[in-house]
């Protein structure tokens, strides 16, 4: 719940010169609040970065007041919705078979899923990281067809290292990672984001494991140099091999 529709537009004014000079490879998506949505879709279109939503209803319309359906993001050039953020599960009753339930829908509706999953510290102590993180896994996707996949994204967000400037190493992040790449059939071409207080000083870090393909990055995010320095350092890192 960050920036005006007026303070987007003053973002991508000084964020897209530095994005268009970016590696054409790396895929970069920005996700404002819904009141930016339609100002962002005009900012970004003609330009390599891809609009994305923080949520979105499994219902296509009907009696459901302060929600937004697939097809109304889809209208406003939206082509990414992000699914089971941890704050969404914590605060908005977000549960697996929602989560579930949104992802079919945006499959249907030609949205990529950028599907959340994640455990708390309470469960890392507890040793129950995999295991949490495979039950997410396996519950958000249930019902997709294997082909279906290679379309979606998966973000593993340690929920004790958002926002926390915790984060989770990259040696055990890429672990993880990996573990989510094997808890269904079909994952192999996944991209698998890591998410969890991801700087420009620490992305090359996690830009250089195997199972890490790429970020979802929160409060770095949010001035639009330091974005740009962000994206640029794991480029870099990714060049250097």
């Amino acid at each position: 719940m960050h920036k005006t529709a007026a303070e987007t537009a003053a973002f991508f004014d000084a964020f897209l010169p530095r994005a268009g000079a970016l590696d054409a490879q790396i895929e970069i998506v920005v996700a404002p609040p819904f009141t930016s949505l339609q100002l962002a879709g005009e900012r970004l279109r003609d330009t390599r970065v891809r609009l994305g939503a923080q949520t979105m209803h499994w219902e296509l319309k009907g009696a459901f007041t302060g929600e937004i359906s697939a097809p109304m993001l889809r209208e406003l050039g939206v082509s990414h919705v992000i699914l089971g953020h941890s704050e969404r599960r914590a605060y908005c009753d977000e549960t697996d078979r929602t989560v579930n339930l949104k992802v079919h829908t945006a499959l249907a509706q030609g949205l990529v899923p950028i599907v959340c999953v994640g455990e708390t510290l309470e469960e890392r102590r507890a040793g129950a990281t995999d295991e949490r993180v495979v039950a997410q896994t396996r519950a958000a996707f249930d019902g997709v067809a294997a082909a279906d996949l290679a379309t979606v994204a998966i973000a593993y967000e340690p929920i004790w290292a958002i926002g926390t400037g915790q984060n989770c190493e990259p040696q055990e992040a890429n672990r993880v990672m990996a573990t989510i790449r094997r808890a269904i059939d079909g994952l192999s071409a996944t991209p698998i984001l890591y998410g969890g207080s991801v700087t420009a000083a620490n992305v090359a870090s996690y830009a250089e494991r195997p199972d890490i393909n790429g970020g979802l990055v929160g409060g770095a995010s949010l001035d639009p140099d330091g974005f740009a320095t962000l994206i640029e350092r794991a480029v870099l890192r990714l060049r250097s091999g």
